[in-house]
């Protein structure tokens, strides 16, 4: 879109920016709780928080905190929040078992929210990494995560969380045609209405760092990685493919990750495909962010609000954000 105006003094770019009500009748772009999903790290106990010293001011909730939090989220207008197991040593195996028990700690905590807050929508992630004692999302053959024959335990996992009650299945293992696989085993099964959120664009960064510690799995990855079946970070066409691939499996909702580093892939996925379009301000940039705020180098809640509200302008519809509770509050004044 090309704007034609005639020049200056006949056109004055201040003029819109000189009140706080020109400037909000005129703002492009709007942050409200609507726009939020709350990420929460669970574990099994009583009346338990734990600190997670990488990400200053999280912690891990045992269930009958985390319905209280969820009862504050709804609260604040925020629409749902995505669930992750902080689960114990010796449940990790090989293969991840541990992810298809009726009775693990997520789903527990599904049923939970749901008991406490009905209403609250819950995101449950699809991958073994907490489960495995590898570290890896899934399962491991000869040095090497196979792809095939995790499709098979995914689409357990899958089934096992909606029939706990989960709201939206969101694979964020990066193997090969996982959306296509959970998709039709939900219609088989009858889960029609259940939502897929795919993790489409995930990257191999460096800023998962501080959930690695929330969840239990930096020390099982050890020295190993994620590259061979998460993306590039020099690649953007690639992403694409990613997505359109996830969509035409039946994915409802897709997500970029990490957030604020991949802000072009966003609006690249937004304006291509115009499908429900979601980032994730991962652990590592809510660390920066915190850190920030915390030695008193920059403001912190100017500079949470005004990240969350780029991830609009790039054409998000919602944000994974660690920090969902205080900009709520932040939004109601």
């Amino acid at each position: 879109m090309k704007t034609l105006a005639p020049h200056f003094p006949r056109t004055r770019m201040r003029r819109v920016r000189r009140t706080d009500w020109s400037r909000r009748l005129v703002a492009e772009n709007a942050l409200t709780p609507n726009d939020l999903i709350w990420p929460v790290f669970v574990h099994e106990g009583e009346d338990l928080a734990i600190d997670i010293p990488s990400m200053p001011g999280v912690k891990r909730l045992s269930l009958d905190l985390l319905k209280v939090a969820a009862k504050e989220a709804h609260d604040l207008g925020i629409p749902a929040i995505a669930l992750f197991p902080a689960i114990e040593h010796d449940l990790k195996t090989d293969d991840g078992r541990e992810a298809l028990n009726k009775d693990n700690i997520i789903c527990k905590a599904i049923k939970a929210i749901k008991d406490a807050v009905p209403e609250m929508g819950v995101l449950c992630d699809v991958a073994l990494d907490p489960f495995t004692t590898h570290g890896q999302d899934g399962l491991v053959q000869d040095g090497y995560v196979v792809n095939d024959p995790t499709l098979d335990v995914l689409v357990g996992q899958a089934l096992n969380q909606v029939e706990a009650g989960c709201d939206i299945i969101a694979p964020s293992d990066m193997m090969d045609g996982r959306i296509g696989a959970i998709r039709d085993a939900l219609e088989q099964e009858g889960h029609r209405d259940t939502l897929i959120m795919s993790y489409a664009a995930k990257y191999a960064s460096g800023f998962y760092g501080p959930f690695r510690d929330a969840v239990g799995s930096t020390g099982n990855l050890g020295t190993g990685d994620k590259r061979t079946y998460q993306m590039n970070a020099a690649n953007s066409d690639e992403a694409i493919r990613e997505v359109a691939l996830d969509i035409n499996e039946g994915a409802d909702m897709v997500m970029v990750k990490p957030g604020m580093p991949y802000l072009d892939i966003c609006r690249r996925v937004k304006d291509e495909f115009g499908v429900p379009t979601y980032a994730y301000q991962v652990s590592g940039e809510y660390a920066m962010l915190a850190g920030a705020g915390l030695n008193g180098w920059l403001d912190r809640e100017k500079i949470v609000m005004e990240s969350l509200l780029c991830f609009k302008r790039a054409g998000c519809d919602g944000i994974l954000t660690y920090f969902a509770i205080e900009a709520a509050k932040n939004l109601q004044g």
